[in-house]
């Protein structure tokens, strides 16, 4: 539960510093804008339905996701959520934690933040933006690599590389929250 409990913690930490500050800077800081609040904390939260779908539905017969299954089944939903959190670094193959599909979806970003009306939507597409950042820190302050990841081009990426590339990307994401 406290491994469950830091990663919570540690997500929403990135999530408020990072909305205060683009709140701040944007002026957006009146209570109008609870919407786009509320979506940055769907938004935190939605991207680790992953490794649901990566337990449930894409190896439902790994050991990990036979004892998920089997915690779910006793309602041991805390216990599950800790299994899920001290477990997360041998999910290697997940559909939305992937260099491709992080920057197809930084892309998307882009695009519903420069073209939706809705504060709400653009709390959730930041959010969960910021979540895949905030999990890249997090593995390279951990793990010492992004390999969990996959391949970003042809080759992994150094940890010089990796630290450029998540700069770059938290700099983009900056500059799209205070458009």
């Amino acid at each position: 539960m406290a491994a469950m409990r830091k990663d919570l913690f540690i997500h929403f930490c990135f999530w408020f510093a990072f909305f205060v500050l683009i709140s701040i800077i944007g002026g957006n800081l009146s209570s109008e804008y609870w919407p786009f609040w509320l979506g940055g904390v769907i938004g935190t939260v939605l991207p680790d339905v992953d490794h649901l779908i990566y337990i449930l539905f894409l190896n439902p017969q790994e050991l990990t996701s036979q004892r998920f299954n089997y915690l779910l089944r006793k309602k041991a939903i805390g216990r599950a959520g800790t299994l899920l959190t001290e477990t997360k670094n041998e999910r290697k193959e997940m559909v939305f934690h992937s260099f491709f599909f992080q920057i197809i979806f930084f892309l998307l970003t882009l695009f519903v933040v420069s073209s939706t009306s809705s504060i709400f939507v653009y709390g959730i597409v930041l959010a969960f933006s910021l979540h895949f950042l905030a999990d890249q820190v997090m593995d390279m302050v951990e793990l010492k690599t992004l390999e969990n990841w996959g391949k970003l081009f042809s080759s992994d990426l150094d940890k010089h590389q990796s630290i450029i590339y998540i700069s770059v990307l938290f700099f983009l994401l900056f500059l799209m929250g205070v458009l």
